[in-house]
């Protein structure tokens, strides 16, 4: 009797599923390098480690909030609310809490709070009314403006206090090499693991699917409409993290939050995400986030104005999406000239996990 080893199988199905990066993260990360060498040469601050950690600091609340507009836009959707949300969050904060530490905890559990509601009737609007999240957060934005305005009668009013400020200026003290490791870093490092974790579960490749193919996830069983819903949560949850470090790091002011959604969503398809949904990764998002703050440190070094900011990112939107457009349709051509038995002969391998 003829027996059959599996064993060099078992071992391919090992290698096969190690982790991997994703598609698109690899071109942001090269020009992120490039631009922090750039920045060694051309600014005396980002000769020493010390530099790079407060470029770090500065970028950590766009990182966070690129981490929650992913989410969405990685399900199929849009989140424009998150900006207006920002400066809502540190403009009642300070309103709240006018220089009282006692209610310093209170507050920021509050905020979590608020922010995890507006993602919430985000998510249901969008999945149970079938309105275009597009609609749905530009709504949103308008109102949480309009809210800003009324509550505060145009200038802010009130002080965040000094408990609530140390989460983005404060930090830990005597680290070898770069001497403070500021919190708000700390809590990007926290929110980056668990969202690497989360894509790689099977939660978040449910999430990709959706967004790649909502009707075959529901044939087979998925909760479509639960998943959106919950990107939206977690999108309105980072948006109040971020709020919190951007309050510390700045201070009280109604345009504190002013752009950061198109910064977010310039973030993310920098780091090769579909605007359609379906494909990209969390690490290229952050990464992206993080090459716009160090564009803009060069841009600033170099004298050239700040206006151009909003011109940079739209270049970015419009070349990442034109590229992205012109890679699938060549991948599309290429897939129709394959000779016919090839796919079908190919081996089957099994799935790799992307972050």
């Amino acid at each position: 009797m003829t027996t059959t080893s599996t064993r060099p199988a078992a071992s391919s199905n090992r290698r096969s599923v190690r982790p991997r990066l994703a598609a698109g993260t690899a071109p942001v990360l090269v020009v992120l390098g490039v631009l922090l060498v750039v920045l060694a040469f051309v600014g005396p601050a980002y000769s020493e480690p010390s530099g790079y950690i407060a470029l770090l600091k500065r970028a950590a609340p766009l990182m966070i909030l690129a981490v929650g507009q992913y989410l969405v836009i990685v399900s199929g959707g849009f989140d424009l609310s998150v900006g207006s949300l920002v400066t809502a969050q540190v403009v009642v904060a300070a309103r709240l809490l006018d220089g009282r530490e006692e209610a310093t905890w209170g507050v920021i559990a509050l905020l979590l709070a608020f922010g995890a509601l507006v993602g919430l009737v985000n998510g249901l609007i969008t999945t149970k009314l079938r309105v275009p999240s597009f609609i749905t957060t530009l709504g949103m934005l308008l109102v949480l403006q309009g809210a800003v305005f009324l509550w505060s009668g145009g200038a802010p009013r009130g002080a965040l206090t000094e408990a609530f400020r140390v989460f983005g200026r404060g930090g830990l003290e005597d680290v070898p090499l770069i001497g403070q490791l500021p919190y708000s870093v700390v809590v990007l490092g926290v929110v980056g693991g668990a969202a690497v974790l989360l894509m790689r579960s099977g939660l978040g490749r449910t999430l990709v699917a959706v967004g790649d193919n909502d009707t075959a996830v529901w044939l087979a069983g998925g909760r479509v409409d639960a998943m959106r819903t919950g990107a939206f949560v977690f999108s309105g949850l980072l948006a109040s993290v971020a709020a919190i470090l951007l309050g510390g790091f700045s201070g009280v002011s109604a345009q504190v939050g002013q752009g950061l959604e198109f910064e977010a969503i310039t973030a993310v398809v920098l780091g090769g995400a579909a605007l359609g949904g379906g494909r990209g990764s969390v690490v290229a998002a952050m990464a992206g986030a993080l090459t716009l703050r160090a564009l803009f440190a060069l841009l600033n070094l170099l004298g050239i104005s700040g206006a151009l900011e909003s011109t940079v990112q739209g270049v970015i939107i419009v070349a990442a999406v034109a590229y992205a457009a012109s890679e699938s349709g060549l991948r599309q051509r290429f897939s129709r000239r394959r000779p016919p038995g090839e796919t079908a002969n190919a081996p089957a391998t099994a799935p790799m996990a992307s972050t």
